[in-house]
């Protein structure tokens, strides 16, 4: 390769990065998370994750058991309904309405005893897994865990971290052409960053920030919905208690559970304030 060929390549790369980091920045500056109104980095088009997300919920429900024990999907059904309900009204009176314009809200209830886990993808497309009911015990319990797992959905942490994987991880490309060049490892990618696997490999499926975010906007949802957000206090000790053996708290998915819990005491008079007793 002559000299002027590897100036060339090397101005074009230099260019491309200082182009996507503008456009980094610049959309960073105007994304901001409900509530706590932190800026936060979304590249990825809504229509293209949406449509990411209907491919993907099909698959996940296609390869699962689903729960066909009535009192579980209904109680799944009935909470979710009103979780959501509380996140669309969360949204109009903070006039960002327009997030959830295109979510058509599903929620399917996977037969795993071994799996404690909950996620909800972009479009309101959400699963609980029966390894969690135990310890949400009551549907107060179950508003807990659905109120996070919205949490998550409106204040978009999963286009975030979606966003920073691209960037880190695929070089910069847009979430069409990854799909397009690398199709298994950005589908990897769309699952760990949205809770549907746990892969410290390829990314933490949300930060600590975000899960301090989640839990924070998640108690004023299950407040509006009719649910004391005091429960939120005694489901993170059952899972504490029961949860067996944890992994460091930096390599977890999940904040440790005692700053957990002092971090979710100190949110709920603010949830409270949402809080009329049930509906």
């Amino acid at each position: 390769m002559s000299n002027r060929a590897r100036n060339y390549n090397i101005v074009y790369t230099l260019c491309r990065l200082l182009t996507v980091f503008i456009l980094c920045f610049s959309l960073a500056a105007c994304a901001t998370v409900p509530l706590t109104e932190r800026k936060s980095l979304r590249l990825i088009p809504d229509a293209e994750l949406l449509s990411l997300s209907d491919q993907e919920y099909t698959k996940v429900l296609h390869e699962s058991k689903l729960s066909i024990d009535q009192q579980k999907v209904q109680a799944v059904t009935r909470v979710g309904k009103r979780i959501a309900s509380a996140a669309e009204g969360f949204l109009k009176d903070a006039k960002e309405e327009n997030k959830l314009k295109n979510y058509q809200w599903e929620f399917n209830v996977i037969e795993d005893s071994k799996t404690a886990n909950a996620w909800c993808m972009p479009g309101g497309k959400v699963a609980v897994y029966t390894g969690i009911l135990p310890f949400t015990r009551t549907d107060a319990g179950l508003a807990v865990v659905l109120g996070h797992e919205v949490a998550h959905a409106i204040a978009e942490h999963g286009n975030e971290r979606m966003s920073e994987a691209l960037l880190t991880q695929l070089g910069g490309v847009a979430l069409s052409v990854a799909l397009e060049n690398q199709p298994n490892e950005t589908r990897q990618i769309f699952m760990a960053a949205y809770g549907v696997t746990a892969n410290v490999g390829v990314l933490l499926p949300y930060s600590r920030l975000h899960e301090s975010e989640a839990d924070r906007i998640g108690l004023t949802l299950m407040a509006r919905a009719g649910y004391d957000p005091h429960e939120a206090i005694r489901f993170w000790q059952t899972m504490s208690e029961q949860g067996g053996s944890r992994p460091p708290e930096l390599l977890s998915t999940h904040p440790a559970p005692e700053s957990r819990i002092d971090k979710i005491k100190s949110y709920i008079p603010e949830a409270m304030r949402s809080y009329k007793g049930k509906k």
